[in-house]
């Protein structure tokens, strides 16, 4: 049974909180922050990329080359129908009975919108000549001092052979270091989860341990 400790993000101090909570190993929902407090489990690891140390491997430089007709631009966080259908289909596909499964466009508006801290959303979409064209990608990103903590991303389910959530990752690097940030906060990993799997070949990563965080180490 799982267990988490949260508190509520508000008022004029909610950023320096949600900044504060992050580099401790919660992680944001809307005005919740919330972190894994099982009695018997640590197995949830808050983890980070540290961006000057990364350096993309010849598959990581793929999965670059096969989007590079895409084009990313960060947005303020405003709902849209457009996001939502593809949020929808993204659901109904690859995460059918997952905790997400039955959200609404409400429950996405709130997901969104419904937030005290710094947030954009960043649409990437398929480049027609010297316009933008149809939406494939979303990642829901917070930003910290130190960073970027990448919230929650969606894509179009058509698209996988893409490896869209690869690449928003390795385009969020590049975005950290465009802006002189350290890191780029994937939130939670467990080792020999096949969900999860993905998140360790973005070496170097942190690991947020009992007394801070560390290079991670991999059973």
């Amino acid at each position: 049974m799982e267990r988490k400790v949260f508190t509520r993000l508000s008022g004029e101090v909610a950023r320096t909180l949600n900044d504060a909570l992050t580099h401790a190993g919660f992680r944001r929902s809307q005005n919740i922050a919330y972190k894994p407090s099982c009695e018997a489990c640590q197995a949830c690891i808050s983890v980070r990329v540290v961006v000057d140390a990364f350096e993309p491997s010849r598959s990581f430089q793929r999965v670059t080359a096969r989007n590079a007709d895409l084009v990313g631009e960060v947005v303020d966080p405003w709902a849209t129908e457009e996001q939502f259908t593809l949020l929808r289909r993204y659901l109904d596909q690859r995460h059918e009975g997952g905790g997400m499964s039955d959200m609404t466009m409400f429950d996405y508006v709130a997901m969104v919108e419904d937030s005290a801290v710094e947030t954009h959303l960043v649409e990437y979409r398929h480049r027609t000549g010297s316009n933008a064209g149809d939406l494939a990608a979303v990642a829901l990103t917070d930003l910290l001092s130190d960073g970027l903590s990448m919230v929650y991303s969606f894509f179009g389910p058509e698209l996988s052979p893409r490896s869209l959530g690869t690449f928003m990752v390795l385009d969020h690097i590049e975005q950290a270091r465009a802006r002189a940030l350290p890191y780029v906060y994937l939130g939670y990993w467990i080792d020999g989860s096949p969900k999860m799997n993905y998140k360790a070949r973005f070496a170097p990563l942190e690991a947020r341990t009992p007394t801070g965080w560390a290079p991670l180490k991999r059973s």
